[in-house]
């Protein structure tokens, strides 16, 4: 079981990475990464969250010691999981941009 929990979170890890690249890329290209950078931000603020929670369980009792790093982590990826809203408010307005372009 903690094998696999390693294992999803090296997915949520990289995945954050390549989302974060295209909105880099996107920006070489001369082109707005609103959209692309707003995903990427909300992915990797759950990836984040789900990684501590995760590595808090790995620790078991030990994961919410002050003492050990996991706990701080938690704590950490807790606010940046708040923006997600904001991010989901401007990912849909630039998909309903990108739909208003293509009727009109």
């Amino acid at each position: 079981a903690i094998g696999f929990m390693l294992a999803d979170m090296a997915i949520m890890v990289e995945t954050s990475r390549l989302l974060a690249q295209r909105s880099a890329w996107e920006i070489d290209q001369g082109r707005r990464n609103t959209y692309y950078a707003s995903i990427a931000k909300a992915f990797a603020a759950e990836a984040g969250s789900k990684c501590a929670a995760d590595a808090v369980q790995i620790f078991g009792g030990n994961g919410f010691n002050s003492e050990y790093p996991v706990e701080k982590l938690m704590r950490d990826a807790k606010i940046y999981e708040i923006t997600n809203e904001i991010q989901r408010l401007i990912i849909s307005r630039e998909l309903l941009a990108k739909a208003k372009q293509t009727q009109g």
